[in-house]
């Protein structure tokens, strides 16, 4: 029998991913139509390492919990972490921090969902000889990330490497010329 297979943890930053395409590449509130498929996430992290993913979707929810999201993220297969905490309280980028650091002391792969540099450090710690990657916005991922480049942190694009929306986002990127279609701009 063989060795069992690692797995994949799909960390998720909800609110940076949401507040970066609504107020940065949308400048406006997303439409539901118009957010991630979050399901084509877990897909991409399955298989792109070729093994189990766990998702795990961090969300700040203070007062309430938003029930028809986290029954829509436990139905296609994330693990939802509600957080309340003190005014002026990062809930999420906290519990990341300390999600990050556990996966420190486990035999496990990890995918941050977020173009926030708060997680830097806990990633570089990771970078111990497992899979590393940061998946978000190319254009809007905290240039911080980009030192642990050499050390082996793994680069995705949220649109275009996930291919997690359903319509092509007004986005501006500097395109690579053996990516460039000139149809797309006619």
């Amino acid at each position: 029998m063989g060795e069992p297979l690692r797995n994949t943890y799909v960390l998720v930053d909800g609110e940076n991913i949401d507040a970066t395409l609504g107020a940065s590449i949308l400048g406006r509130r997303p439409r539901p139509e118009e957010r991630p498929r979050w399901e084509r996430l877990l897909q991409f992290a399955t298989e792109r390492w070729g093994q189990p993913t766990s998702g795990l979707f961090f969300l700040a929810a203070n007062n309430e919990l938003p029930m028809p999201f986290v029954q829509a993220l436990l139905a296609i297969g994330y693990r939802p972490i509600p957080l309340s905490g003190g005014p002026g309280e990062k809930v999420v980028d906290i519990a990341i921090q300390r999600t990050l650091v556990e996966l420190g002391h486990r035999d496990a792969d990890v995918l941050l969902v977020s173009n926030d540099g708060d997680f830097v450090e806990q990633m570089r710690d990771l970078l111990d000889g497992r899979r590393v990657g940061v998946i978000g916005f190319a254009e809007f991922r905290n240039q911080t990330f980009l030192q642990l480049a050499d050390q082996g942190l793994e680069f995705f694009d949220l649109e275009y490497d996930v291919s997690a929306f359903n319509e092509r986002l007004p986005r501006v990127r500097i395109i690579p010329i053996e990516e460039f279609d000139p149809a797309q701009f006619l």
